[in-house]
């Protein structure tokens, strides 16, 4: 009996017939993963001073199975082992489901600092007196988002010990990230505020910080499926150096955005906002701490969690210009942002809790340096079935360097032209 091929073990025509059969990708579609280089006339519009494209390796996560739903996951990533931890960290999972995930809210802030105030009291009665008003304003140009409310907030200048009054405006972004519209709604009201309090204006642009734009995504791991309860206790024993300790949460994060980070860039996604937002809320109790946190069930199995802001899109900004991340989002076949940020974050979810198993076990280099062998085989020099033999031959000998893997492809080559 035939069995059918894993996803890993499929050639790139085989994985490309699979996304197809997946999704409703046409031909160009399907050409434009395998050729994506874009006409520099193109380019030279989306950046200033354009040469040319610098290319990521684009893969597919496999096993996602959140809220029931599966999913296809593209991520572009150039470090080994990401995609394959991801996917096998999915697998896990889906023996409870899979994951449950939550996106709150699709609220960002847009900031209008006012200074040199006579009566910072007086301002802020006016601009709560003309909330209405200025609300209309902003609103005026706006097709797709609405901005729904503006407050005031007083905030001690901690360079000079002086005060400022910060108008923060509310919008609703529905299904965009939102920025563009944001900064044009508030240099909008800008030099209103600034006639009505007699102040000066001075930034006048969004926070990044989407506190009202929380994704949640949660997972239960079978601790038989894990190793048994010996490992469950040495994840929650890692988890707990993490989270008490800064130097170790740094890392522990950056292995979340790994994959979060990944998922963003395949679809288009502004994953510097979201890197920033991230480390921001993994502060937000005065303390550098983990985004994710694990816990042991009464039956005694892993339950990981995530809570983290994300402010996504799937309308507007590059997403709907760069045909990979068109695409990206197509194979995805999310119809929200919350949808999308559902499945951004249960991504990071796994790619952490790969990680932290991997640490607590066998250590993190055993699969990852298996696989950056055979990005040292390459830069060797070696080709086809040359990459495997040398990049083996590298990990066997515990010797992953360029240098040895010279040797070894000078050696396989000296010995094929000596047999030929």
């Amino acid at each position: 009996m035939k069995t059918e091929k894993k996803f890993y073990e499929m050639n790139l025509e085989e994985r490309l017939s699979f996304i197809a059969s997946k999704t409703n990708l046409t031909k160009n579609e399907i050409s434009t993963i395998v050729n994506q280089a874009l006409p520099f006339e193109k380019i030279d519009r989306m950046i200033e001073n354009a040469i040319g494209i610098f290319s990521l390796p684009l893969g597919i996560a496999t096993n996602f199975v959140i809220n029931g739903k599966d999913y296809l996951v593209p991520m572009a990533i150039e470090e080994p082992s990401v995609i394959a931890a991801a996917s096998h960290a999915a697998k896990l999972s889906t023996f409870f489901g899979g994951f449950k995930a939550s996106a709150y809210g699709s609220i960002m802030r847009g900031q209008i600092q006012i200074t040199d105030l006579l009566d910072i009291k007086n301002s802020i009665h006016i601009i709560s007196k003309n909330k209405e008003a200025l609300l209309s304003i902003a609103n005026s140009r706006s097709k797709n988002v609405k901005a729904l409310d503006l407050k005031t907030r007083v905030i001690k200048n901690d360079v000079d010990n002086q005060k400022m009054l910060v108008a923060e405006l509310y919008v609703d972004c529905k299904d965009s990230m939102g920025a563009n519209s944001i900064n044009s709604m508030c240099e909008l009201l800008g030099p209103e505020i600034e006639r009505m309090t007699n102040g000066k204006v001075i930034l006048k642009i969004l926070s990044n910080y989407s506190t009202e734009r929380i994704a949640i995504s949660q997972a239960t791991f079978k601790k038989e499926e894990l190793g048994g309860s010996l490992v469950v206790d040495r994840i929650l024993s890692a988890f707990a150096f993490a989270f008490s300790d800064p130097h170790r949460a740094v890392t522990h994060n950056k292995g979340i955005m790994n994959g979060i980070d990944a998922v963003s860039i395949a679809t288009g996604q502004d994953f510097r906002a979201i890197e920033a937002a991230a480390h921001a809320y993994a502060s937000r109790d005065g303390k550098y701490r983990t985004l994710t946190t694990f816990s042991k069930s009464s039956e005694g199995d892993l339950i990981g969690r995530i809570e983290i802001p994300l402010s996504v899109g799937i309308v507007g900004g590059i997403s709907s210009v760069h045909p990979v991340a068109k695409i990206g989002l197509k194979i995805l076949g999310v119809k929200s942002a919350g949808e999308l940020a559902c499945v951004i974050a249960s991504v990071g979810l796994a790619q952490n809790f790969a990680a932290i198993r991997a640490l607590s076990t066998e250590g993190i280099q055993q699969g990852h340096m298996k696989l950056h062998a055979k990005n040292i085989a390459v830069a060797a020099g070696a080709t086809g079935k040359l990459v495997d033999i040398v990049s083996e031959t590298m990990y066997k000998q515990s010797n992953i360097s360029l240098d040895n893997a010279r040797a070894i492809l000078h050696k396989v080559q000296n010995r094929e032209l000596g047999s030929a």
